[in-house]
């Protein structure tokens, strides 16, 4: 279902008049997604959502919470087997509150951001204590758990409890600045205005909400991506859209932020926890080997992990907590 039938193609691109600038906040167009666009969308991913566990009925909401966690900055294919086996371990808060550290981190594999490992057992024993191993409901409440930020409660609300919630990633807040700001990405840090547009376009109804913030997340992960965008295949490709209408005009030189990785701290901390998760210990000429043309640096990063309490220091080098 097509906002818009018979709108295969973007028209070609063309900048945007000076009075029009995707800048200047009072120029942009009213256009807002009325009730026909976000039932185009939900349409839309009836058909082309992608069928993932954590999606299912039966999906728990200590599932949810995890994948969510799991899915912050790492793609669903690095994700998904690595969900699986965690589930299998580890069912319930209950489960994970007492595992040990280690097995833990080992678990975590290769999904990055190890820390987000130790806030998801922490987040469990909080839950085990506070809440008899049960998520607590509304955003306040998960809020106050380890580790669980404003979009993370908002997710849980919405996805596990089927409350309506501002549900906002990097995939909404793009899918937004396009359709009613024209801009071709959102500013870098989420601001307020991007909260009020998103709370103004969520359906009322809580079913309808959860739906839309389902499916308009998959939309942005799938079609109106950052560098690629198939607008062909949008539901919204039409007068839904003011960026499409605009001639999709280009991002502003400089506002696309690529993280390196190649050569960082973070890379060479990520070679040292995949010492620790195959051996259980490193000894510190292994650990100088990562990089032998400064051991400053070694050794700053692995006084970093034990600083984050991912490794601890045994005299000859790391083991894991």
């Amino acid at each position: 279902m097509r906002y818009r039938p018979g709108v295969p193609t973007p028209p070609p691109a063309r900048p945007l008049p000076a009075s029009d600038s995707a800048t200047d906040p009072s120029a942009r167009s009213p256009v807002a997604l009325d009730e026909h666009a976000i039932t185009a969308v939900i349409a839309w991913f009836a058909d082309a959502g992608r069928d993932l566990p954590w999606r299912h009925p039966e999906a728990s909401a200590w599932s949810i919470l995890v994948s969510e966690v799991m899915l912050q900055q790492t793609p669903v294919v690095r994700v998904l087997p690595r969900w699986l086996d965690w589930m299998d371990r580890w069912p319930a808060p209950a489960d994970l509150a007492v595992a040990p550290t280690a097995e833990v981190l080992r678990a975590w594999d290769r999904l990055g951001y190890p820390r987000r490992a130790l806030r998801l057992q922490e987040c469990a024993r909080a839950i085990v204590a506070q809440h008899g191993g049960e998520v607590p409901r509304g955003e306040d409440a998960l809020r106050a758990l380890p580790g669980i930020g404003e979009y993370t409660a908002a997710a849980v609300t919405a996805f596990a409890h089927h409350g309506r919630a501002v549900v906002l990633d990097t995939n909404v807040r793009r899918v937004l600045a396009r359709t009613v700001d024209g801009a071709a990405l959102p500013p870098r840090s989420l601001t307020a205005a991007e909260r009020r547009t998103a709370a103004r376009v969520l359906p009322a109804e809580p079913a309808r909400s959860v739906a839309w913030n389902q499916a308009v997340m998959e939309l942005g992960a799938l079609v109106c991506t950052a560098a690629s965008p198939r607008c062909e295949e949008c539901p919204l490709a039409g007068p839904a859209c003011t960026w499409y209408t605009a001639g999709r005009p280009p991002a502003p030189e400089g506002s696309r932020r690529v993280q390196a990785f190649e050569g960082t701290d973070r890379q060479l901390r990520g070679q040292i926890m995949a010492l620790l998760r195959e051996n259980d210990t490193a000894k510190e000429q292994e650990l100088l080997a990562l990089d032998a043309e400064d051991p400053v640096r070694v050794r700053r990063c692995a006084a970093s992990l034990v600083a984050d309490g991912l490794a601890a220091a045994d005299g000859t080098g790391l083991r894991l907590p």
